[in-house]
């Protein structure tokens, strides 16, 4: 259970593809001008992660060293494949919005990068869990940085809900201030690096706080054991 605990933790935040490794930059900077194209790709993004992680996991004995990336690949363009025509049939709007970008999951480098660091390495269950994660975490910041784009940028959050989930969440759009025009800086691929650069910047401040006090509560262990040791001594003598 902890190595599961440990595989989460990287995944959403100790190794995050986007903050940490800073792969897969390309779709994260180009399509992340709304919440839910965001959110779009990174479920796209996630399926082929967890399909990919098992199916390379299963059969990881069997593939050659030699031949294994190009095997990879085309594995994960099976899966790719998939997605896309499921978009097509069922988001097909959408599909258009995030255009090339689907197709380029194959070459991900966060896809890649697991396959061969972890599904390559370990068996099904701790690699669909690994899958889960990063695809999780890899989600997760596309859509926090769609949201905080598509806020500064248009001040609606939930714009164009009904191109993935159908006519009636039309109704999700929250307009949080009116504007006569959009600010293209926000929404332009500009303010993706700088909305990910502050992304980056605080996570690695939250990090610093969580090791400045994990630093603090051993020396107060420390010292709180050196007190109880001369306490003890003065006791006994």
């Amino acid at each position: 259970m902890s190595d599961y605990k440990q595989i989460s933790q990287d995944g959403l935040w100790n190794n995050n593809p986007a903050l940490v490794q800073v792969l897969g930059l390309c779709p994260l900077l180009a399509v992340t001008n709304t919440f839910i194209n965001g959110l779009g790709l990174g479920i796209a993004t996630l399926l082929v992660l967890i399909g990919s992680n098992v199916s390379i996991s299963l059969v990881r004995n069997f593939i050659p060293r030699e031949i294994r990336i190009p095997i990879f690949v085309m594995m994960i363009a099976s899966f790719v494949t998939i997605i896309q025509l499921l978009m097509n049939a069922f988001t097909y709007e959408l599909f258009l919005i995030l255009g090339i970008f689907i197709p380029l999951i194959v070459t991900n480098c966060v896809i890649i990068g697991r396959a061969e660091a972890f599904a390559s390495r370990n068996n099904v269950l701790p690699s669909f869990v690994d899958g889960l994660m990063q695809g999780l975490g890899f989600m997760l910041v596309l859509i926090i940085l769609g949201g905080f784009r598509e806020i500064l940028g248009q001040g609606t959050l939930f714009s164009g809900a009904e191109l993935l989930l159908g006519d009636w969440a039309k109704e999700l759009t929250i307009t949080l201030f009116d504007t006569e025009h959009d600010f293209l800086f926000a929404i332009l691929p500009p303010g993706a690096f700088v909305g990910l650069g502050l992304m980056i910047a605080a996570k690695n401040w939250l990090d610093s706080l969580q090791k400045k006090r994990l630093f603090n509560q051993q020396v107060n262990q420390q010292t709180a054991t050196k007190v109880s040791k001369t306490n003890l001594q003065v006791e006994n003598s």
